[in-house]
Parts: C-alpha cells; structure tokens; sequence
C-alpha cells in the first residue's frame, strides 16, 4: 500500500492532468483534540471525489459541499451566499473549523476541538509532477507554497520536519513510503507483514529457504531470495526503513542485523525470547568484535508487553512497537517485553507458598 500523502498528490495530478480544477487542503493548526495531525493533507476534484483526510468525514464533507459542481448541480440556487459550488481560481486561503461549541459538533469534532485549513485551489502540474517524481525515487521532498499567490518551491531536504506556516510561507515536508524488511517468510510474518502493510509500509520479506517461501500467501509484498546480509545492503536502508529478523535461525539473523545497525534504520530488532536475545548478544560480542555500545540500538525481545501467546497477537504487539518509535512516542520501561516478563518473574518468585496439610 502506497504512502498515503504520495496517494494523495499522485491523484492531484491526475485530475490536474485531465484539466479538472481541484483543491489540495492541509491541516495547519489544530487546537484541542483533533481527528488528524498537522500536515495532513487531502485533495478534492470538481466532480466531489476526495482522497486523504483532514478530519473523520464531516469536514470533508462541508468542502465537497462548498467546492463540488457536482453538488451544487443538485442544490441549484439554494446555496448560501458565498457558496458557489465550484473550485475558484486564485491564492490559497486560509479556514477554520469548530471555533464554537455548536460547529465542533456540527463537523463531528472533539469537544474543544478547532482545526485550521489552508486550500490551495488548482496547484500546478508540472510542479506536482516533479514532486510526485522524486518522492516515487525515493527522496524527501520540503514543498513551501508562497501563500499570497500560490506560487511553489520543491527544495530537497535531508530529514523530516514538522510543517512551518510562518513568513508568508507554507512548508510541508513529505517522503517516500516507509519499508519494512522482514526476515523470515514464517506465519508471524505473514501477520506482520499485512499489518504494515495497511499502515503504508511497502514490505519486502527475504527467506533463501524454498520451504517457506513456496507457502507465502500475502499479495503485494515484494519476495527476495538471497542471503539475509546481502539483501540488507542492497535494499540501501536509510531512516524510513526497519529491518526486523524472524526466523531464529543465527546463520540467518545475525549477520542481516549486524549490516542493519550500521544504517540509519529507525527501527531493527529482532524475535525471541529474553535467554535468546541475552545469546545473540553474547554471540556477537565474542564472534563479530561487538560492544554493549555498538547493540544498544538492537531491539529484542520486540514488541510492547500485551500477554501475546499467538503469532497474530505477537505481530500486533511489534506493530505497536514499530510504529511506536516510527512517530517518536517514547514507551514506558513497563510495557517493554523483558522488563514486563522479569517484573511478573519476580511478583511469582516473591510469591507466599501455601502448604495444605495431609
């Protein structure tokens, strides 16, 4: 499944391409709680087709009212004045939502809730299609749209950044899909890959074992063939990349994880129990020259502590994870698999032994 804001601007251009007039609306301020963050963004074409999000449908639902031929073929004369049922021409502008009480429940907002869009009414071709370009090869891309004309500027950017609305200028940064590659074409990772999956992750799964290869049965995720480590070079993994090894097979594991840690993978990390992890640690300090300092970022045992027995409740629990560190949300020490299981190791070591008597 295909990033989400590059799902967006790649159907942008198609309506642009087809000379339909459209809209693209971004999230710039919110105030309270908000269904969707800063910076998201969703488009709308004349005919009332929408793709993205900026809230849980009501909101889209007033600008496809506002901005939609379709809809105002239906209502005729009956608009509001202001409200013309079309797509105009000219500079971005600037709308706010859920500043009452009784808008915030009009548009299904949070209590408290506001939201602040900035519409960019028929962005240009030839400049979405060179962002569209770049973000499919891969780079990351900062958009800055002059908002008294709509002029824009694509300027390559080396990290993410949250979106700036300052000076004049609307700054938005947005990047190629994140990737998942997994190691090991097990049953967990049939779970797992299908839940990055519907979280916009492209996945690759690399197993040179044939046996569990020929039972995979997830479309769309890419298959590889080749040892672990060699892959793991190849895919030039950068910071929207995370490598996780399955298979519990060292000759298999080790090596591709070694090669991962030196990359700038946001995530890598690795299946088993807490004596499994505590080896694989031994086995790399004393065979491949590594320090506790050099494996502080291998993560293992993954996943959040949720009680998980099954491979779908384990893939839940390292989704939860992955994503977790993906949106910078730091966990707390309970929740972490080890720390949780020799918590409730030491609660059941403690624990008063009763004695019947015979």
């Amino acid at each position: 499944m295909e990033n989400l804001d590059v799902t967006v601007l790649r159907t942008l251009l198609g309506w642009r391409n087809e000379g339909r007039r459209a809209l693209l609306a971004t999230v710039v301020r919110t105030w309270g709680s908000s269904p969707r963050p800063v910076g998201s963004v969703m488009a709308l074409c004349e005919t009332g087709a929408v793709v993205g999000s900026v809230s849980g449908g009501c909101i889209e639902d007033d600008l496809i009212y506002r901005y939609s031929r379709a809809h105002g073929a239906v209502q005729g004369s009956t608009a509001p004045p202001g409200i013309t049922h079309e797509i105009p021409t000219g500079p971005p502008e600037r709308v706010k939502y859920g500043v009452s009480a009784d808008e915030a429940h009009r548009f299904g907002l949070p209590c408290g809730g506001t939201l602040e869009l900035v519409l960019e009414f028929n962005p240009d071709a030839t400049s979405l299609d060179e962002l569209v370009r770049t973000l499919t090869a891969g780079h990351l891309v900062e958009r800055r749209t002059e908002l008294a004309t709509g002029r824009v500027e694509l300027r390559a950017a080396d990290t993410p950044a949250a979106l700036a609305d300052e000076n004049g200028w609307l700054s938005n940064t947005f990047g190629p899909e994140y990737r998942m590659l997994l190691i090991g074409a097990g049953q967990l990772t049939e779970y797992l890959a299908t839940m990055a999956l519907f979280n916009g992750f492209a996945v690759t799964v690399c197993d040179p074992r044939e046996e569990y290869r020929s039972a995979w049965a997830v479309p769309g995720v890419t298959i590889v063939t080749e040892m672990p480590d060699d892959v793991v070079r190849e895919f030039r993994v950068d910071r929207r990349s995370c490598v996780i090894a399955l298979t519990h097979d060292p000759k298999l594991d080790d090596l591709a994880l070694l090669e991962a840690l030196e990359t700038d993978a946001f995530y890598v990390g690795a299946i088993g129990s807490r004596r499994n992890n505590e080896a694989r640690h031994a086995r790399m300090i004393e065979h491949f020259d590594q320090t506790e300092e050099s494996l502080a970022r291998l993560r293992g045992p993954i996943g959040i502590y949720i009680g998980s027995k099954t491979p779908a409740e384990i893939a839940v629990s390292v989704m939860a994870e992955v994503l977790a560190v993906k949106n910078g949300v730091p966990l707390p020490r309970d929740m972490e698999v080890a720390n949780a299981k020799n918590t409730l190791s030491a609660a059941e070591a403690s624990a008063p032994t009763c004695f019947v008597s015979p």
